[in-house]
């Protein structure tokens, strides 16, 4: 089936269904295109959804912390998630679908317009050899006196335009109807990739779009109506005892004054105006636990605040500047070590340029303790007016020692909260920190190899001279001073600068 052989006669049947081929290539294509502005305006929607719902965290205290707050949350950044597949999926089809259709019509456009160009050309041409032949006709009619030679002209032109129309409907019309057919077969087969590719663009994010409803399935299941409850408590119990009894007051002995007293009408509005100070004063200072608290500025000692509320709030800031307290001591401790190594290796630095940041680390660390006293005393306060200080206080220091890990500078836990930082390593006028870990009895262990990267003369005391590529043992990490200890085979040891080698730690040591 060719439509150059079965549709010989047909130019401008071909001429309208190649046009009408085209225009539902585009009529297609601004399909695709729609459905591109509606999923994004959808993806859109969507995440406006999810940022108008998603709540404005200013401060920690903001933070979700009911289970059924935490299920919303992650349910809204799962369909903010899918929210940007929607958004892959109108990206894949604009990109795959959409610009390429856009590009195959044009180029169809092109195409069509060459080829029916050639079989107008040819039509004329045929036009013309018919003319011509027809003229010749006419000529033999009109000179019949010269039958002979117009006859032989006729033949000629009768025999060459029976030629160029056998060419015509047989070569020239065929070829360029069969290039129009398999322009018009490509379009089909690009509108099945097309529909094929539309599907496809949506397929692809079925999968995530799946596991985002499973995530909202999962968020859905967390919610813990037991958990978020306790919370409640935990958020707003005050720690007030319940109000007691009102004591019965006798009235009775205002009635029977004596006359001498006063009138009776006298008598009744001074004890009036007593019961109205008795009996409404009383409660008044009491019944503001059931209602709202009064409002006022937030005190330093949290006095504002019911005792339960009041000692979460101290314990939680002493734990913070235990906190700080513990990482000023232990810079304190570095910067000593430091100006120490300076001492003993003047060409590594000057020793006072460390003495200001020294001094401003011990003020910090004596205005941390000094605040951790002052904490502490309010909330030995609150405990003894609550009376529950034995139970909640032995609890709360446990958990407190245990959580932050805090020692003595003997090592052992200690109940004081201001003896819970390691001290400083006590300098003893220019006792030589280098000689006394040479005189250990017991070689330390080694935990790791290293090689030298550059030479190193050594010239100083306590520290170990190498050659370039020498391999030593690492018995010392750096500690934040530049330095590190090696030893040879032939038990040597000393500090080489760390800069200078490639240090590598065995896996299972746990350092010296």
């Amino acid at each position: 089936m060719s439509w150059g052989t079965e549709l010989w006669d047909q130019f401008d049947s071909l001429d309208k269904h190649t046009q009408w081929g085209i225009d539902f290539l585009e009529r297609y294509a601004k399909f695709v295109k729609e459905r591109i502005e509606i999923e994004q305006n959808y993806a859109k929607q969507l995440r406006n959804l999810v940022k108008k719902y998603c709540p404005k965290r200013s401060s920690k205290d903001e933070e979700p912390r009911f289970t059924s707050c935490i299920a919303f949350f992650n349910i809204l950044n799962e369909l903010n998630d899918y929210a940007g597949q929607r958004e892959v999926v109108a990206e894949e089809m604009a990109h795959r679908v959409y610009g390429e259709l856009m590009r195959y019509a044009h180029d169809l456009k092109t195409e069509r317009k060459m080829h029916l160009q050639e079989g107008r050309k040819a039509q004329q041409y045929l036009d013309m050899c018919w003319k011509q032949m027809d003229n010749a006709k006419q000529q033999l009619n009109l000179r019949t006196h010269m039958a002979d030679e117009n006859k032989n002209e006729y033949a000629a032109q009768l025999q060459n335009f029976n030629g160029e129309q056998h060419k015509h409907f047989y070569v020239v019309i065929p070829q360029i109807y069969k290039q129009l057919q398999e322009m018009d077969e490509r379009r089909t087969i690009k509108l099945s990739e097309c529909y094929r590719g539309f599907a496809d663009s949506e397929r692809k994010v079925i999968p995530i779009i799946s596991k985002c409803l499973e995530g909202m399935i999962l968020a859905a299941k967390s919610v813990d109506e037991r958990r978020d409850s306790q919370m409640v408590v935990d958020s707003f119990k005050s720690g007030f005892e319940p109000p007691g009894d009102f004591p019965f007051e006798d009235y009775s002995q205002h009635i029977y004054r004596t006359i001498s007293d006063g009138t009776i009408s006298a008598s009744k509005q001074e004890s009036g105006k007593m019961d109205s100070k008795t009996t409404v004063g009383k409660p008044k200072g009491k019944l503001w636990l059931f209602g709202k608290k009064p409002k006022g500025p937030a005190l330093e000692d949290f006095s504002h605040l019911p005792p339960e509320q009041r000692r979460k709030k101290l314990q939680q800031r002493i734990d913070e500047l235990n906190r700080e307290l513990q990482k000023e001591s232990d810079q304190k401790e570095a910067l000593n070590k430091m100006k120490d190594v300076y001492e003993k290796n003047p060409q590594m630095g000057d020793p006072g340029s460390l003495q200001p940041k020294l001094a401003e680390t011990m003020n910090n660390i004596d205005r941390l303790r000094m605040e951790i006293h002052k904490n502490e005393a309010w909330l030995s306060e609150v405990e003894g007016k609550t009376g529950g200080r034995g139970d909640r206080r032995h609890s709360s220091d446990i958990n407190h020692l245990v959580t932050q890990g805090r020692e003595s500078p003997e090592g052992s836990y200690t109940d004081d909260a201001n003896q819970e930082v390691r001290g400083p390593p006590q300098q003893h006028g220019h006792h030589n920190e280098f000689d006394d870990e040479f005189e250990d009895d017991d070689p330390l262990p080694a935990i790791g190899h290293c090689k030298a990267i550059y030479p190193f003369d050594g010239h100083n005391e306590g520290t170990l001279a190498m050659k370039e590529g020498e391999v030593l043992y690492i018995i010392e990490e750096d500690k934040g001073d530049g330095w590190t200890r090696a030893r040879r085979q032939n038990g040597e040891e000393g500090y080489v600068p760390t800069s200078y080698i490639d240090v590598t730690l065995e896996k299972n040591s746990k350092g010296s």
